[in-house]
């Protein structure tokens, strides 16, 4: 379970992503999904992917304190007080910046769901990787928000995480990659080396320790940039060519300022891009100072999901 209150909305998406709750996959070009009843396939092109079947969605009744919960359990998916903008980049298995067409009400509207498969279909579940659960929200997305959406190919503003003139600064990490009959994970969390029956060894983990403070032991740059990605609210794509685990923290000023529209032209930078306030260092400025790496910035061409058409909830 992870749970956040409403100041900390964007450290708890970072933290979703290191995780592999917000993770990145191709879709197929130009494909339309104007029928409630398409569905996308789930990522690996497996069918043996059970569908929710019951699932309750009301007006999150924890919008008051801010606080949010996205859980996977045996049975399904429990969420509480999260926005729909998040659970449709969750589907999808994109960044915020690659979602565009939504109405305002989608970004801020929060949302409990309870969905579960049927009994028969629970130990599937089991067997699934983080990218096809998270899948299975797509078609409940469709027959209860009515959603419609189709593919794009547009350029998009985004960064590149390289490394930094003089080299990086990351620990290399003694936790190990990969250890010997790992327990499965608990729902929700991503799969942790050291875990298991009297198992003591090290885990891989990343820690918000607070707003602007991130530690990781086992951190890979492909974590550090589904992070960044988050914070920043556009797509950082590693670049760096380091394939090892490190251990690093990393501290910095948050940017309370909103994030450039998605999916628009974006004429420059996000607020206060390579800047340092009196309270210390930009995001920018602590990743090249602290870890060596540079958030180098650029255009692409990329795959979007354009929002069509969705609904509010049908009800239960």
């Amino acid at each position: 379970m992870i749970d956040a209150t409403r100041t900390s909305l964007r450290s708890l998406l970072a933290i979703l992503a290191a995780v592999g709750l917000l993770s990145c996959a191709p879709f197929t070009m130009g494909q339309d999904h104007s029928s409630p009843q398409s569905t996308a396939p789930p990522p690996d092109g497996s069918t043996d992917v059970p569908r929710y079947d019951v699932a309750t969605i009301k007006p999150s009744s924890s919008s008051s304190d801010g606080r949010i919960m996205m859980m996977f359990t045996p049975a399904g998916i429990s969420i509480s007080g999260v926005p729909l903008q998040m659970i449709v980049r969750d589907a999808f298995h994109v960044e915020e910046d690659r979602i565009v067409g939504a109405p305002g009400w989608v970004k801020t509207t929060r949302y409990d769901i309870e969905a579960k498969v049927a009994p028969e279909d629970a130990p599937k579940l089991e067997k699934l990787k983080m990218e096809q659960r998270q899948a299975m929200l797509l078609p409940l997305l469709v027959e209860r928000f009515n959603l419609k959406y189709h593919h794009e190919t547009r350029e998009l503003p985004s960064y590149a995480l390289i490394v930094a003139k003089g080299g990086p600064k990351l620990k290399p990490s003694a936790v190990p990659d990969t250890p010997p009959n790992p327990k499965p994970p608990d729902a929700g969390e991503a799969p942790r080396p050291g875990d298991g029956p009297g198992n003591n060894r090290p885990r891989r983990m990343l820690r918000l320790m607070g707003p602007g403070h991130l530690e990781a032991e086992g951190g890979n740059t492909e974590m550090l940039a589904r992070v960044l990605s988050q914070q920043l609210g556009r797509t950082v794509v590693d670049k760096t060519g380091l394939t090892g685990t490190y251990d690093y923290a990393l501290q910095w000023t948050p940017d309370d300022a909103p994030p450039s529209a998605p999916g628009g032209a974006d004429s420059g930078p996000p607020h206060n891009e390579g800047g340092t306030d009196a309270a210390g260092p930009s995001l920018f400025t602590a990743v090249q100072e602290q870890l060596g790496l540079k958030l180098e910035s650029g255009k692409g061409q990329a795959d979007v999901i354009v929002i069509d058409h969705i609904d509010l909830p049908s009800e239960n």
